[in-house]
C-alpha cells in the first residue's frame, strides 16, 4: 500500500534502426515515456521527430465507410502488406466511390418505390371518378393537384372558401387527408400557394401512366416490382463488393493502427547526431522486461538508472493498494496525485473517511443495505463508488450496532445487549439529551485526534525530503504540533480533571516559542539556503508575517470546530429516523405503515447518505489534506 519503485530507463540506438525500435517500442505495456519536449526545450542540438501522420487521413476515410455503409473493418495483428501509402490512399478511395454510388442508386430506387406507392393510393382514391387521367392532367383551362393534406389542416381551409378552387377529399387516416384540388390557370399560382401554406404535399403521377385508374394501378405495380428487383440487385452488389474487398480493407486498416501507434511514439523520440534516444520511467519490478525486449538488437542499448537520476524529469507516480484502500484512491486523485517519493495518503484516507461515515451514518439496516448496493453497483457498472459503499456500509453497520440502531429502530438490539451480552443497555444512547455534550466534545477530540495525525504525517514526510525548515518551522511542522496540542490538551485536562497546565513558565516554551518559531519560518528558511532574512525590510516582514500568523491560530480554531459536525449528523440521523417513525404511528394498517417504513428509510439513505459523504469528503480535503499533501504529482502512464 504505497507508491511503487521506478527505475529511469534511456533506449539508445542509431537513427536508422527507429522504425524497428519503435515497433518493440509500442508493445511495453509497462513504460511510461517521456515526451521529447522536456528535452529538446532545454537542450540546444537536440532534436524532435514529431511530424505530422500521414495516415490520419486514410485512416479517417476508412471510420466514415464504417460509419456511412454501418460495418466494422476488424483489426488483427499486423500482417505484412505491398502497399505504399498511396497505393492505400488510393484502393480506400475507390471502394469509397463505388461504395457510394451503389448506395445512391439504392437510396433513388426507394424513394421511386416510395413515391410509386404513394401514387398507386392516390390513383386508387380516384378510381370512382370513371375517367382516363390523360383527359385529368392534360386539360388546358383546368388545373389539378393530387396528393395529400395534413388532417388538422382540412378544418383551416374554411377560411379560404372564397378562393377560386375546388377541393375534394378521397380518404382519410389519422394523419393525412388523400384529396385533389382544381383551379384555372389564372389563379393556379395563389391557389398552390395557399395549399402550400397548409403543408399540402403534392403526389407527382408518372409520366408512365395512363388510362384509367384501373390501368395506371396496374402499370404502377408493374414498376414497382422492377424497381425492387433493381434494389435487391444492388444491394448484392454492395455486400459482394464488401466482401471482395474485406480482406484487404481489414489489412489496411490493420497496417494503418499500427502505422498510426508508430507516429504517436515518435514524440517520445530525440535525435543527437546520428543516434536517437527514448526515455521513460519503469516499474523496479519490471526493468527486466525492457532490457528482454531489444537484447537481441546488438546495436540498442538499455541503460538502467535511479528514478531521480535526471534532475530534469520528474518521476511519473504509481499508486498500489490492497483490498480495502484501493477505490479511496478516486478521492486522492480527485485532490491531485502524490509526487513521487511523497507518502501515499490512500490507506490514511481510506481508514479515516470510512470511520468518519459509519460514525455520522450509524445504522445496522441502512449499513448493511448500502453494502448490498455498493456491490451490486460494483459488479454490474464496476462503479468505484460502489467499492466505496461497501467498506462504509460496514462501518455504519458497526456503529450502528453501537448506538442499537436498526433501520431508525433504537429498542430492536435491546435484548440482544441485555439478555446475550450482559449489558445494561445499548453501548451509546444517542437520542439521550444528557449525551449530547459529550458527543460533540468526542467529536471534536477526534477531530484533534486527526489534525495531529495529519501534522505528523506532513513531518514524515518532510523528513524523508530533507526539507528541514519545512519540518521544524512551520504550522504543520514540529512547532505547529507543540503549540495545537500544549492548547489543546491543556483545555482538556482542564475540562476534565480540573488541572491547569497553564504558566508562565509553559506559556513561553511552549505556545509563544513555537508561535515564534512559526512566525520567523521564512527569514531562517532564507537564511538556510544563504539568502538575506529579511529582503525587503523587517518593517514589511512584520506586517505580513503578524497576519499571517493570526491566520495560523484562526485555521488551528476553525479546523478543529469544524469536526462538530460529525455529532450534529449522528443526531440529525437519529432525529430523522424519529420522524419517520411518528409518521408510522399516525398512519392506520400495515400497509400504510409498511410504505412510510420504507419510503422513509430510502428517503433518509439517499439525501442523509450524500449530504454525509460530501461532508466527509470536505473534512478529508480541507482539514487534513490541506496540512500534509500537494498532489502535484505526475499519474504513471504507459504509451499503450
Amino acid at each position: 500500500m504505497a507508491i511503487a519503485k521506478t527505475k529511469l530507463v534511456n533506449i539508445t540506438a542509431k537513427l536508422l534502426e527507429m522504425d524497428a525500435v519503435l515497433e518493440r517500442f509500442v508493445d511495453l505495456h509497462c513504460l511510461h515515456p517521456v515526451s521529447s519536449d522536456q528535452f529538446v526545450e532545454r537542450v540546444h542540438g537536440l532534436t524532435s521527430f514529431t511530424s505530422e501522420n500521414p495516415s490520419t487521413v486514410i485512416m479517417n476515410e476508412l471510420l466514415e465507410i464504417e460509419r456511412e455503409f454501418g460495418f466494422c473493418i476488424p483489426v488483427e495483428p499486423v500482417i505484412t502488406i505491398d502497399y505504399s501509402m498511396e497505393k492505400m490512399q488510393a484502393y480506400v478511395s475507390t471502394m469509397h466511390q463505388k461504395l457510394k454510388s451503389l448506395v445512391e442508386h439504392k437510396k433513388s430506387n426507394e424513394e421511386l418505390i416510395k413515391k410509386y406507392e404513394d401514387a398507386v393510393v392516390q390513383v386508387k382514391n380516384i378510381e370512382n371518378m370513371d375517367i382516363s387521367l390523360d383527359d385529368v392532367f392534360s386539360c388546358r383551362y383546368l388545373y389539378a393537384r393530387v396528393g395529400r393534406l395534413p388532417t388538422e389542416s382540412v378544418e383551416k381551409l374554411s377560411y379560404y372558401r372564397s378562393r377560386p378552387f375546388i377541393f375534394n377529399s378521397f380518404s382519410e387516416d389519422k394523419n393525412y387527408s388523400w384529396c385533389i384540388y382544381f383551379t384555372s390557370p389564372e389563379y393556379e399560382r395563389e391557389v398552390d400557394n395557399i395549399f402550400s401554406s397548409l403543408f399540402f404535399e403534392r403526389i407527382y403521377i408518372p409520366d408512365f401512366v395512363h388510362g384509367t385508374p384501373e390501368d395506371a394501378t396496374v402499370a404502377l405495380r408493374r414498376e414497382i416490382d422492377t424497381v425492387k428487383n433493381n434494389r435487391v440487385k444492388l444491394q448484392e452488389e454492395i455486400n459482394d463488393l464488401i466482401n471482395e474487398s474485406n480482406f484487404d480493407l481489414k489489412n489496411i486498416k490493420s497496417e494503418l493502427v499500427f502505422l498510426n501507434r508508430i507516429y504517436e511514439a515518435k514524440q517520445y523520440v530525440v535525435g543527437l547526431g546520428e543516434k536517437f534516444t527514448i526515455t521513460g520511467f519503469v516499474e523496479e519490478k519490471d526493468k527486466d522486461l525492457v532490457i528482454d525486449k531489444f537484447k537481441d538488437m546488438e546495436t540498442v542499448e538499455v541503460s538502467i538508472r535511479p528514478a531521480d537520476s535526471d534532475r530534469r524529469l520528474k518521476p511519473p507516480t504509481k499508486l498500489r493498494h490492497g483490498w480495502f484502500s484501493r477505490p479511496f484512491s478516486m478521492f486522492v486523485e480527485m485532490y491531485g496525485m502524490p509526487s513521487y517519493g511523497d507518502i501515499d495518503p490512500t490507506p490514511f484516507v481510506a481508514i479515516t473517511y470510512s470511520l468518519l461515515f459509519g460514525i455520522m451514518f450509524g445504522d445496522v439496516g441502512q449499513g448493511l443495505l448500502l453494502s448490498l448496493i455498493g456491490f451490486v453497483l460494483y459488479k454490474w457498472k464496476k462503479l468505484k463508488l460502489g467499492e466505496i459503499a461497501i467498506r462504509i456500509g460496514l462501518f455504519s453497520t458497526f456503529f450502528g450496532f453501537l448506538y442499537g440502531s436498526v433501520f431508525g429502530n433504537e429498542e430492536l438490539l435491546d435484548p440482544f445487549f441485555i439478555n446475550v451480552l450482559g449489558l445494561s443497555g445499548k453501548p451509546i444512547h444517542v437520542m439521550e439529551s444528557s449525551f449530547t455534550m459529550t458527543l460533540l466534545i468526542l467529536a471534536v477530540l477526534i477531530g484533534a485526534i486527526l489534525i495531529l495525525t495529519s501534522i505528523a504525517i506532513n513531518i514524515a514526510n518532510k523528513l524523508k525530503k530533507k526539507q528541514y525548515a519545512e519540518m521544524i518551522f512551520s504550522h504543520n511542522g514540529i512547532s505547529g504540533m507543540i503549540f495545537y496540542l500544549f492548547i489543546g490538551g491543556g483545555l482538556l485536562a482542564q475540562m476534565l480533571y480540573q488541572i491547569s497546565i497553564f504558566n508562565v513558565v509553559t506559556i513561553i516554551l511552549f505556545a509563544v516559542l513555537p508561535l515564534l518559531m512559526v512566525f520567523l519560518k521564512e527569514p531562517i528558511e532564507r537564511k538556510i539556503h544563504g539568502h538575506k532574512m529579511f529582503p525587503n525590510g523587517f518593517g514589511g516582514f512584520f506586517t505580513e508575517g503578524f497576519f499571517e500568523l493570526f491566520e495560523v491560530i484562526l485555521s488551528y480554531i476553525t479546523n478543529t470546530m469544524s469536526f462538530m459536525r460529525v455529532g450534529g449528523f449522528v443526531l440529525s440521523h437519529a432525529g430523522m429516523m424519529l420522524v419517520v417513525y411518528s409518521l408510522m404511528s399516525m398512519s392506520s394498517g400495515l400497509v400504510g405503515t409498511t410504505i412510510i417504513f420504507i419510503i422513509g428509510n430510502l428517503f433518509v439513505m439517499g439525501i442523509e447518505g450524500l449530504i454525509v459523504g460530501i461532508q466527509v469528503l470536505r473534512l478529508e480535503f480541507y482539514e487534513m489534506f490541506s496540512r500534509y499533501y500537494e498532489g502535484n504529482g505526475i499519474a504513471f502512464r504507459t504509451f499503450s
